[in-house]
């Protein structure tokens, strides 16, 4: 009867959130202060989290160089090229978008192939913490200029701001890399800045501009 009752919550569980040695060391010996298991369990739950959330927190232009890996990777891709397309298009510079869509798919597919060697690859995971920070303090430096933060969606900073500290955990449990990590340190502090932002102007607006007379 129990290994009938485990069926249905082992394929649930696994592989998806932990391994089989690790199901039953915390289901079938209910050893529930295994810390190795235990930690395998919260990074893939924090990594399904930071997928799901990732569906509701679209960055924008520079933020395109940190998407290197993992599965929230490949949405927040697909948002920021629709929207950098859509900027084009709106602007009555559809021809413009469409090549830059070309050119992002052949340099995504030319980094993806065998062609491109590995330290390229690192050196480009590494231009991910200026891009990140050069995206984030132009943000700041924006707000701190309007005194206000404009349209920012408070759920979108938010989410990229728990996002981003829930990898520094996750990247050091299913990687190890330190340069991945520490990507995600400076991340979360750039990220936590704009987030301290919208909290010091919460009720700050932008000031109605009156119509000129006709």
């Amino acid at each position: 009867m129990a290994a009938e009752a485990d069926g249905p919550l082992k394929r649930l569980l696994v592989p998806i959130l932990l391994p089989e040695k690790c199901y039953d060391q915390l289901f079938v010996q209910w050893d529930l202060l295994h810390v190795p298991c235990l930690k395998i369990l919260l990074s893939k739950g924090l990594g399904l989290g930071i997928v799901a959330g990732s569906l509701l927190g679209p960055p924008f232009f520079l933020p395109t160089l940190d998407c290197s890996s993992w599965g929230e990777a490949l949405f927040l891709m697909l948002q920021t090229i629709t929207i950098c397309f859509l900027v084009m298009h709106y602007r009555g510079q559809t021809v413009k978008g469409v090549a830059f869509l070309a050119c992002y798919g052949l340099v995504l597919l030319v980094l993806l192939s065998p062609l491109t060697p590995l330290t390229v690859v690192t050196l480009l995971q590494a231009s991910n913490v200026p891009a990140v920070v050069v995206g984030r303090l132009l943000q700041a430096a924006t707000n701190y200029h309007n005194g206000h933060t404009g349209q920012l969606s408070a759920i979108t900073v938010f989410l990229l701001f728990g996002g981003s500290l829930a990898r520094i955990f996750t990247s050091i449990q299913e990687t190890g890399d330190p340069l991945m990590a520490g990507t995600f340190v400076v991340s979360s502090l750039c990220n936590g800045l704009i987030a301290a932002q919208l909290l010091f102007y919460w009720n700050a607006r932008p000031p109605h501009r009156q119509k000129k007379a006709e």
